[in-house]
């Protein structure tokens, strides 16, 4: 489920689903993949194109704690599959 695409630097972009990172890793926001109602929901809470986000806890079965520009939120994983994360964040 990783897709690596280049971009125009030279440099390449690892896109996975949020709900595939790891626990205490940060990563960015790529996109939400979605109807408008989600998309513009999860844009409410934080999920935009460039924001940092970091899984906080996450125990399977059940939903993942997520820290979103500096908010704490508990979602669903299927949910979690939809926002899309570049895995490579530059500090």
């Amino acid at each position: 489920m990783r897709k690596r695409l280049r971009s125009g630097r030279g440099g390449g972009v690892m896109e996975i689903p949020l709900a595939f990172l790891p626990e205490n890793k940060e990563a960015r926001v790529i996109k939400v993949k979605g109807g408008r109602g989600l998309v513009r929901r999860l844009s409410e809470l934080g999920f935009t194109p460039g924001a940092r986000v970091k899984v906080l806890l996450s125990n399977s079965p059940g939903p993942v704690l997520v820290d979103v520009r500096g908010s704490r939120l508990g979602l669903g994983r299927g949910l979690l599959m939809k926002i899309i994360v570049d895995t490579e964040v530059n500090s």
